[in-house]
């Protein structure tokens, strides 16, 4: 319906869209479907690494740069903390106060009972917090979203082929298959239906070729940028990381160290022993 030439995938290197990209090649052989990286610079190794070596091996993966220094844009911009939906809320009271969907966010609101805020983190939506730390969800925009959406608009290739999955759960518990914007199709999300058991299932019937880091003896059940701290299982991710990439442990710690020492003095996904660099 709308052309081969207008869809490109975006690629991260992950189990998943490496799943995408093999499934994109099984239901159209020989399709020359760009699969777009972007590498921001805070990729895991393991993923980088991969992810340059199937360049060499297929002409149609293409990586690109974000347009922005990650250290300045963060302090410009703000750091992610705990989760896109909570920083979203953080920086809409920042910028303009306590409106109504903030206050259902933190329980207080007349749209119903929409409370998610945990109580620990309700100091937050206070003028002294926001001195102290700036929280936004413009990281993955700025890092992802826009270089994917700026190259498919200079491509002639405005839709992207993405692998997000329900299963997942939070914000990706309501993806659709299609996402239209002002009527138009902007992605196409095809594994929105499945689930990861189908997906260990797919890899292993068809032996897709995956990252090392999610084999033994990494076994890592997903990945994403390196010390992000939206990751619920942030701890272990650091502790890995330290034991195995002591070099990447300690990027992590230089560049999201505001948001780790605000971790460590609440008693929020960190061991209050952990020090930062």
């Amino acid at each position: 319906m709308y052309g081969e030439d207008k869809f490109f995938i975006s690629f991260s290197g992950g189990k998943d869209s490496t799943v995408l990209s093999a499934l994109i090649d099984l239901a159209i052989p020989g399709n020359r479907i760009p699969r777009v990286f972007v590498n921001t610079g805070i990729e895991l190794n393991m993923i980088r690494d991969f992810v340059f070596d199937l360049e060499k091996k297929d002409e149609r993966l293409v990586i690109i740069k974000p347009q922005v220094a990650i250290k300045p844009m963060l302090e410009k911009d703000g750091y992610p903390f705990k989760s896109k939906k909570h920083a979203h809320h953080v920086e809409r009271y920042n910028r303009i106060g306590m409106c109504d969907s903030v206050k259902s966010y933190l329980g207080e609101g007349s749209w119903g009972p929409m409370q998610s805020c945990p109580k620990i983190l309700k100091y937050q939506f206070t003028e002294e917090f926001s001195n102290r730390l700036r929280v936004s969800d413009l990281c993955c925009v700025n890092l992802k979203e826009k270089p994917l959406e700026n190259w498919g608009i200079a491509n002639n290739r405005p839709i992207s082929i993405d692998g997000i999955m329900r299963d997942e759960g939070g914000r990706r518990e309501k993806a659709a298959c299609l996402v239209f914007r002002n009527k138009k199709l902007k992605k196409f999300q095809p594994m929105s239906v499945v689930t990861k058991k189908w997906e260990e299932w797919f890899i292993k019937e068809y032996q897709i070729d995956i990252c090392p880091i999610y084999l033994p003896p990494y076994n890592r059940p997903r990945t994403g940028c390196k010390g992000c701290p939206n990751t619920l299982e942030l701890q272990e991710e650091l502790d890995f990381l330290k034991e195995h990439s002591p070099a990447e442990y300690r990027q992590c710690l230089l560049l999201w160290g505001p948001v780790y020492d605000e971790y460590k003095r609440i008693g929020f996904r960190l061991k209050k022993e952990e020090k930062a660099a």
